[in-house]
């Protein structure tokens, strides 16, 4: 379903707010705070995304992924269901904390049930293995699997 046009009284007169031009593909949807979502992106159920998120022009959010302040996501990236960014590399219950920014470049693709740590970024046309957990920054244009996520050589997988 496509969001429907909101409109806003202002005490001088009414202000047209123009539709989101992403869409959301199925029910409980938490969008909180003022996260910015590009055009042509897709949301699938039970997604969380934080407030300051940014992502970008024709992405792909499958279900049950969390996406926390503190995310960048380029455009044209897909994001597995179930996959967990976090943004805080010490938490604490009940004290301050910081969040890291962890940045997602374009054309990139993270697998089902993946984590990434916070702080890190995932190159441009990189491909996350499903179930990996991303502890380090990855280079463009290569493909990570595992636990801790290594390096995979696509070259020696030619059947």
């Amino acid at each position: 379903m496509i969001l429907n046009l909101v409109f806003k009284t202002c005490s001088r007169r009414k202000m047209k707010i123009d539709p989101p031009k992403y869409e959301i593909k199925g029910p409980y949807v938490n969008i909180w705070g003022k996260p910015r979502i590009g055009e042509g992106t897709t949301i699938g159920a039970y997604v969380e995304i934080g407030d300051k998120v940014i992502i970008g022009r024709n992405c792909k959010i499958e279900a049950k992924a969390f996406i926390p302040p503190g995310v960048e996501i380029g455009n044209n990236v897909f994001i597995g269901p179930g996959v967990i960014f976090t943004n805080d590399k010490y938490p604490k219950a009940g004290d301050e904390w910081k969040v890291s920014i962890t940045v997602v470049e374009d054309n990139a693709a993270i697998g089902a049930g993946s984590v990434i740590l916070p702080g890190l970024t995932i190159g441009k046309n990189t491909l996350v293995g499903s179930g990996s957990v991303v502890t380090k920054s990855v280079d463009p244009d290569s493909v990570v699997i595992g636990n801790p996520a290594r390096y995979y050589d696509m070259s020696q997988n030619r059947n």
